[in-house]
């Protein structure tokens, strides 16, 4: 390591940073509440922030990140923090109503292409 500022003594310019995960986690691997896929979309809660002192630096980016619609897996990503991290911090921040979970649409719930453009085309014929 290298570096004069107390910030380059966390920081191994080949491995990256020095703080393991679960201490990011808080020494959890599991998320409180529900499973969140890798395409679960996560949002934030249209509700007063919080103080700031009660947010972590992670749940601020992840937060600032979910201001719009996001995906488990593109938010881990985009963080650079493992999948299972990034799912802790997201149920602890579910838990506390900040960031609300939308769930994909699968397609068998989606209508079929071919009935629509029956519909449209009989539509048209009227």
């Amino acid at each position: 390591m290298s570096g004069d500022g107390p910030d380059d003594l966390w920081v191994d310019e080949e491995a990256g940073p020095v703080v393991r995960p679960f201490a990011v986690a808080r020494g959890r691997t599991r998320q409180r509440g529900g499973e969140l896929d890798l395409i679960s979309v996560v949002v934030t809660a249209e509700v007063p922030m919080p103080e700031p002192a009660t947010l972590g630096p992670e749940d601020e980016r992840i937060l600032e990140r979910c201001l719009n619609p996001v995906s488990v897996a593109e938010l881990a990503a985009d963080l650079m923090l493992p999948v299972g991290v990034v799912r802790v911090l997201l149920g602890d921040l579910i838990e506390r109503g900040l960031l609300e979970v939308q769930t994909p649409v699968l397609q068998a719930d989606r209508p079929d292409v071919r009935i629509l453009k029956e519909v449209i085309d009989g539509l048209r014929a009227l």
